[in-house]
Protein backbone atom coordinates (compact mmCIF):
# COMPACT_ATOMS: atom_id res chain seq x y z
CA UNK A 1 0.00 0.00 0.00
CA UNK A 2 3.03 2.34 0.94
CA UNK A 3 4.59 1.95 -2.69
CA UNK A 4 1.27 2.44 -4.19
CA UNK A 5 0.89 5.66 -2.36
CA UNK A 6 3.92 6.58 -3.87
CA UNK A 7 2.74 6.22 -7.56
CA UNK A 8 -0.27 7.74 -7.12
CA UNK A 9 1.23 10.95 -5.44
CA UNK A 10 2.35 12.00 -8.45
CA UNK A 11 6.47 10.25 -8.28
CA UNK A 12 8.69 7.52 -7.83
CA UNK A 13 10.93 7.43 -4.96
CA UNK A 14 14.40 6.20 -5.22
CA UNK A 15 13.52 4.16 -2.32
CA UNK A 16 11.22 2.24 -4.64
CA UNK A 17 14.12 0.60 -7.10
CA UNK A 18 16.50 -0.08 -4.54
CA UNK A 19 16.40 -3.27 -4.34
CA UNK A 20 18.25 -5.14 -7.29
CA UNK A 21 19.25 -2.01 -9.41
CA UNK A 22 22.86 -1.53 -10.77
CA UNK A 23 24.77 1.79 -10.29
CA UNK A 24 25.34 3.91 -12.96
CA UNK A 25 28.73 3.63 -14.88
CA UNK A 26 30.67 6.90 -14.83
CA UNK A 27 31.81 6.05 -18.46
CA UNK A 28 29.32 7.25 -21.19
CA UNK A 29 27.60 4.12 -23.14
CA UNK A 30 25.91 4.05 -26.19
CA UNK A 31 21.69 4.08 -26.60
CA UNK A 32 21.08 1.92 -29.57
CA UNK A 33 18.22 2.85 -31.30
CA UNK A 34 16.28 1.03 -34.66
CA UNK A 35 14.80 2.98 -37.08
CA UNK A 36 12.86 0.26 -39.00
CA UNK A 37 11.21 2.83 -41.52
CA UNK A 38 15.09 3.64 -43.04
CA UNK A 39 16.69 0.31 -41.90
CA UNK A 40 19.12 2.11 -40.19
CA UNK A 41 20.64 1.75 -36.23
CA UNK A 42 21.43 5.14 -34.54
CA UNK A 43 23.71 5.54 -32.24
CA UNK A 44 23.17 8.20 -29.16
CA UNK A 45 25.60 9.07 -26.29
CA UNK A 46 23.37 8.35 -23.06
CA UNK A 47 25.05 10.71 -21.02
CA UNK A 48 24.78 14.05 -23.62
CA UNK A 49 21.75 12.97 -25.95
CA UNK A 50 23.42 13.51 -28.81
CA UNK A 51 23.72 11.40 -31.85
CA UNK A 52 26.86 9.43 -32.93
CA UNK A 53 26.27 7.89 -35.69
CA UNK A 54 23.38 5.85 -37.92
CA UNK A 55 25.06 3.37 -40.17
CA UNK A 56 22.57 0.78 -42.43
CA UNK A 57 21.65 -2.62 -40.63
CA UNK A 58 19.39 -4.22 -43.02
CA UNK A 59 15.54 -3.50 -43.96
CA UNK A 60 13.37 -3.56 -41.36
CA UNK A 61 14.95 -3.72 -37.81
CA UNK A 62 12.18 -3.96 -35.43
CA UNK A 63 13.02 -5.81 -32.16
CA UNK A 64 16.59 -6.42 -30.53
CA UNK A 65 17.52 -8.53 -27.53
CA UNK A 66 21.01 -8.56 -25.44
CA UNK A 67 22.20 -12.56 -25.52
CA UNK A 68 21.93 -14.09 -22.27
CA UNK A 69 25.71 -13.32 -21.40
CA UNK A 70 25.42 -9.94 -22.38
CA UNK A 71 28.23 -10.13 -24.81
CA UNK A 72 25.57 -9.41 -27.67
CA UNK A 73 22.91 -7.16 -29.00
CA UNK A 74 20.82 -9.11 -31.27
CA UNK A 75 18.96 -7.36 -33.58
CA UNK A 76 16.21 -8.57 -36.11
CA UNK A 77 16.07 -7.36 -39.52
CA UNK A 78 12.45 -8.69 -40.20
CA UNK A 79 12.70 -7.98 -44.44
CA UNK A 80 16.08 -8.62 -44.77
CA UNK A 81 15.38 -12.20 -42.87
CA UNK A 82 18.93 -12.05 -41.23
CA UNK A 83 20.27 -11.18 -37.73
CA UNK A 84 23.06 -9.02 -36.73
CA UNK A 85 24.81 -9.07 -33.98
CA UNK A 86 26.04 -5.68 -32.25
CA UNK A 87 28.64 -5.00 -29.46
CA UNK A 88 26.67 -4.24 -26.42
CA UNK A 89 29.16 -1.16 -25.46
CA UNK A 90 30.33 0.39 -28.59
CA UNK A 91 27.50 -0.54 -31.13
CA UNK A 92 29.63 -1.72 -33.43
CA UNK A 93 28.98 -5.17 -35.35
CA UNK A 94 30.33 -8.36 -34.40
CA UNK A 95 28.38 -10.47 -37.12
CA UNK A 96 25.75 -11.35 -39.71
CA UNK A 97 23.82 -14.28 -39.74
CA UNK A 98 21.69 -14.89 -42.86
CA UNK A 99 18.52 -17.00 -43.98
CA UNK A 100 16.83 -16.36 -40.77
CA UNK A 101 13.30 -15.82 -41.93
CA UNK A 102 11.28 -12.87 -41.11
CA UNK A 103 12.68 -12.30 -37.62
CA UNK A 104 10.10 -9.79 -36.11
CA UNK A 105 10.01 -9.89 -32.62
CA UNK A 106 12.88 -12.28 -30.61
CA UNK A 107 12.98 -13.10 -27.50
CA UNK A 108 15.04 -16.12 -25.42
CA UNK A 109 13.73 -18.48 -22.89
CA UNK A 110 14.35 -17.84 -18.87
CA UNK A 111 16.77 -20.49 -19.18
CA UNK A 112 18.48 -19.99 -22.27
CA UNK A 113 17.82 -22.49 -23.83
CA UNK A 114 15.67 -21.56 -26.66
CA UNK A 115 15.34 -18.51 -29.17
CA UNK A 116 11.95 -18.02 -30.59
CA UNK A 117 11.62 -15.27 -33.21
CA UNK A 118 8.18 -14.35 -34.28
CA UNK A 119 7.40 -14.17 -38.17
CA UNK A 120 4.81 -11.38 -38.65
CA UNK A 121 4.33 -11.67 -42.33
CA UNK A 122 5.24 -15.28 -43.11
CA UNK A 123 2.49 -16.25 -40.13
CA UNK A 124 4.68 -18.54 -38.48
CA UNK A 125 6.89 -18.81 -35.21
CA UNK A 126 10.16 -20.81 -35.39
CA UNK A 127 12.29 -22.29 -32.70
CA UNK A 128 15.63 -22.63 -31.88
CA UNK A 129 17.67 -24.30 -29.84
CA UNK A 130 20.26 -21.97 -28.66
CA UNK A 131 23.88 -23.15 -26.91
CA UNK A 132 25.22 -20.04 -26.26
CA UNK A 133 27.32 -19.64 -29.51
CA UNK A 134 24.58 -20.45 -32.38
CA UNK A 135 21.44 -21.26 -32.99
CA UNK A 136 19.71 -24.34 -34.72
CA UNK A 137 16.46 -24.69 -36.07
CA UNK A 138 14.07 -26.74 -34.03
CA UNK A 139 10.60 -26.32 -35.48
CA UNK A 140 8.17 -24.16 -37.02
CA UNK A 141 5.10 -23.30 -36.05
CA UNK A 142 2.43 -21.85 -38.89
CA UNK A 143 0.32 -19.65 -36.23
CA UNK A 144 -2.01 -17.35 -38.58
CA UNK A 145 -2.10 -14.66 -38.34
CA UNK A 146 0.25 -11.96 -38.03
CA UNK A 147 2.06 -13.75 -35.00
CA UNK A 148 3.82 -10.61 -32.65
CA UNK A 149 4.83 -10.28 -29.10
CA UNK A 150 6.88 -13.13 -27.20
CA UNK A 151 6.32 -13.81 -23.11
CA UNK A 152 7.61 -17.13 -21.19
CA UNK A 153 6.91 -18.80 -18.37
CA UNK A 154 9.28 -18.64 -15.71
CA UNK A 155 10.09 -22.15 -15.86
CA UNK A 156 10.71 -21.92 -19.44
CA UNK A 157 8.01 -24.75 -20.26
CA UNK A 158 5.77 -22.42 -22.24
CA UNK A 159 5.92 -19.43 -25.30
CA UNK A 160 2.81 -17.18 -25.47
CA UNK A 161 2.66 -15.36 -28.60
CA UNK A 162 0.06 -12.62 -29.58
CA UNK A 163 -1.42 -12.69 -33.01
CA UNK A 164 -3.00 -9.09 -33.81
CA UNK A 165 -4.87 -10.05 -36.89
CA UNK A 166 -6.78 -12.67 -35.54
CA UNK A 167 -7.13 -11.52 -32.27
CA UNK A 168 -5.77 -14.35 -30.42
CA UNK A 169 -2.82 -16.20 -28.08
CA UNK A 170 -1.35 -18.98 -28.52
CA UNK A 171 0.69 -21.12 -26.71
CA UNK A 172 3.63 -23.33 -27.45
CA UNK A 173 4.79 -26.34 -25.65
CA UNK A 174 8.57 -25.86 -25.91
CA UNK A 175 9.57 -29.67 -24.18
CA UNK A 176 7.08 -31.42 -26.33
CA UNK A 177 7.42 -28.82 -29.04
CA UNK A 178 3.74 -28.63 -29.27
CA UNK A 179 1.44 -26.19 -29.94
CA UNK A 180 -0.74 -26.31 -26.88
CA UNK A 181 -3.94 -24.06 -27.20
CA UNK A 182 -4.97 -20.73 -29.28
CA UNK A 183 -7.97 -18.64 -27.44
CA UNK A 184 -9.05 -15.37 -28.54
CA UNK A 185 -8.83 -12.31 -26.68
CA UNK A 186 -9.78 -8.84 -28.01
CA UNK A 187 -8.90 -6.06 -31.11
CA UNK A 188 -4.79 -6.32 -32.15
CA UNK A 189 -3.09 -8.42 -29.32
CA UNK A 190 0.49 -7.23 -29.15
CA UNK A 191 2.51 -6.44 -26.21
CA UNK A 192 2.19 -9.60 -23.36
CA UNK A 193 3.30 -10.13 -20.48
CA UNK A 194 3.45 -13.10 -17.26
CA UNK A 195 2.47 -11.51 -13.49
CA UNK A 196 5.48 -12.35 -11.00
CA UNK A 197 3.16 -14.60 -9.67
CA UNK A 198 2.40 -16.72 -13.05
CA UNK A 199 -1.14 -16.45 -12.42
CA UNK A 200 -2.10 -14.03 -15.44
CA UNK A 201 -1.09 -12.81 -19.13
CA UNK A 202 -1.38 -8.73 -19.61
CA UNK A 203 -1.85 -8.44 -23.06
CA UNK A 204 -2.08 -4.75 -24.44
CA UNK A 205 -5.15 -4.55 -26.81
CA UNK A 206 -3.77 -1.93 -29.79
CA UNK A 207 -7.11 -2.29 -31.75
CA UNK A 208 -8.44 -1.23 -28.06
CA UNK A 209 -7.81 0.73 -25.40
CA UNK A 210 -7.33 -1.52 -22.55
CA UNK A 211 -4.78 -3.94 -21.19
CA UNK A 212 -6.71 -8.02 -21.15
CA UNK A 213 -5.70 -9.75 -17.58
CA UNK A 214 -5.96 -13.56 -18.68
CA UNK A 215 -6.05 -16.43 -16.42
CA UNK A 216 -3.98 -18.69 -18.95
CA UNK A 217 -4.27 -22.19 -16.93
CA UNK A 218 -8.60 -21.63 -17.66
CA UNK A 219 -8.30 -19.58 -21.00
CA UNK A 220 -10.54 -16.98 -19.13
CA UNK A 221 -10.03 -13.03 -19.66
CA UNK A 222 -11.05 -12.29 -16.03
CA UNK A 223 -10.25 -8.49 -15.94
CA UNK A 224 -9.89 -5.58 -18.38
CA UNK A 225 -7.66 -2.77 -17.20
CA UNK A 226 -7.91 0.40 -18.74
CA UNK A 227 -5.25 2.42 -20.03
CA UNK A 228 -5.48 4.32 -23.53
CA UNK A 229 -5.93 3.62 -26.50
CA UNK A 230 -3.23 1.80 -29.05
CA UNK A 231 -2.52 -0.19 -25.77
CA UNK A 232 0.96 -1.74 -27.17
CA UNK A 233 3.83 -2.85 -25.03
CA UNK A 234 5.05 -3.11 -21.52
CA UNK A 235 8.34 -2.52 -19.73
CA UNK A 236 9.27 -3.39 -15.99
CA UNK A 237 9.53 -0.35 -13.76
CA UNK A 238 11.84 -3.08 -11.94
CA UNK A 239 9.87 -3.52 -8.67
CA UNK A 240 8.44 -6.42 -9.24
CA UNK A 241 5.39 -4.75 -9.18
CA UNK A 242 4.76 -2.04 -11.62
CA UNK A 243 4.50 -1.60 -15.57
CA UNK A 244 4.78 0.66 -18.31
CA UNK A 245 2.56 0.66 -21.37
CA UNK A 246 2.74 2.47 -23.89
CA UNK A 247 -0.15 3.83 -25.75
CA UNK A 248 0.42 4.73 -29.57
CA UNK A 249 -2.84 5.99 -30.70
CA UNK A 250 -3.31 8.38 -27.25
CA UNK A 251 0.46 9.52 -27.02
CA UNK A 252 0.64 8.33 -23.24
CA UNK A 253 1.94 5.39 -21.11
CA UNK A 254 0.43 4.42 -18.46
CA UNK A 255 1.50 2.91 -14.39
CA UNK A 256 0.14 -0.69 -14.09
CA UNK A 257 0.06 -2.26 -10.98
CA UNK A 258 0.39 -6.04 -11.23
CA UNK A 259 -0.73 -7.02 -7.55
CA UNK A 260 -4.07 -5.08 -7.86
CA UNK A 261 -4.17 -5.39 -11.39
CA UNK A 262 -5.19 -1.70 -11.91
CA UNK A 263 -4.09 1.17 -13.64
CA UNK A 264 -2.68 4.14 -10.84
CA UNK A 265 -0.62 6.76 -13.14
CA UNK A 266 -0.72 7.78 -16.62
CA UNK A 267 2.59 9.70 -18.67
CA UNK A 268 0.93 12.43 -21.03
CA UNK A 269 1.57 15.05 -23.44
CA UNK A 270 4.28 12.72 -25.28
CA UNK A 271 4.54 12.77 -28.87
CA UNK A 272 2.98 10.08 -31.66
CA UNK A 273 3.06 6.98 -31.33
CA UNK A 274 5.14 5.65 -28.36
CA UNK A 275 6.15 2.13 -28.42
CA UNK A 276 9.09 0.49 -26.74
CA UNK A 277 10.99 1.67 -23.83
CA UNK A 278 13.94 1.48 -21.82
CA UNK A 279 14.72 2.31 -18.26
CA UNK A 280 18.04 3.84 -16.49
CA UNK A 281 19.44 1.69 -13.69
CA UNK A 282 18.62 4.20 -11.17
CA UNK A 283 14.71 4.27 -12.34
CA UNK A 284 15.01 7.43 -12.95
CA UNK A 285 14.74 8.32 -16.65
CA UNK A 286 12.68 6.04 -19.12
CA UNK A 287 14.07 6.33 -22.86
CA UNK A 288 10.80 5.78 -25.19
CA UNK A 289 10.53 5.39 -28.83
CA UNK A 290 7.81 7.43 -31.23
CA UNK A 291 7.23 5.61 -34.08
CA UNK A 292 5.02 8.55 -35.94
CA UNK A 293 7.76 11.22 -34.59
CA UNK A 294 10.96 10.08 -35.65
CA UNK A 295 12.33 10.42 -32.09
CA UNK A 296 13.19 9.27 -28.84
CA UNK A 297 12.35 10.80 -25.98
CA UNK A 298 13.19 10.80 -22.02
CA UNK A 299 10.74 10.94 -19.81
CA UNK A 300 11.59 11.89 -15.61
CA UNK A 301 9.52 9.42 -14.32
CA UNK A 302 9.11 10.97 -10.67
CA UNK A 303 7.52 14.28 -12.20
CA UNK A 304 5.91 12.01 -15.08
CA UNK A 305 7.37 14.81 -18.17
CA UNK A 306 8.79 14.55 -21.18
CA UNK A 307 12.00 16.37 -20.82
CA UNK A 308 13.89 16.04 -23.88
CA UNK A 309 13.52 14.39 -27.64
CA UNK A 310 16.13 13.51 -29.71
CA UNK A 311 15.56 13.17 -33.82
CA UNK A 312 16.11 9.86 -35.72
CA UNK A 313 15.12 8.25 -38.39
CA UNK A 314 12.06 6.89 -39.65
CA UNK A 315 9.82 4.44 -37.16
CA UNK A 316 12.23 3.85 -34.69
CA UNK A 317 10.94 0.79 -32.76
CA UNK A 318 13.33 -1.31 -30.64
CA UNK A 319 15.95 0.95 -28.50
CA UNK A 320 18.76 -0.84 -25.86
CA UNK A 321 21.02 0.41 -23.92
CA UNK A 322 23.69 -1.85 -21.50
CA UNK A 323 23.10 -0.27 -17.83
CA UNK A 324 19.13 -0.55 -17.16
CA UNK A 325 16.92 -1.12 -14.72
CA UNK A 326 15.64 -5.09 -14.70
CA UNK A 327 13.57 -6.31 -17.02
CA UNK A 328 11.21 -8.40 -15.11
Amino acid sequence: MFALRRWVAGGITAGAFALGLMAVPARAEVVVILNSGDATVTLIDKDTQKVLETFPIGKEPHHLIATPDDKSLIVANAVGNDLVFLDPVTGKVQQHVPNIDDPYQIGFSPDQKWFVATGNRLDRVDVYRWDGKALKLAKQYPLAKTPSHIAFTADSRIAFITLQDSNEVAAIDLVTQNVMWRMETGSAPAGIWVTPDQKYLLVGMTGADYVAVIDWRTRTVVKQIQTGKGAHNFRAVGDRRHLFLSNRVTGSISIIDQQTLSKVGDITGLPPGPDDMELTADGKTLWVTFRWARSVGLVDVASRKLVKTVRVGRSPHGIYFRTRAPLF
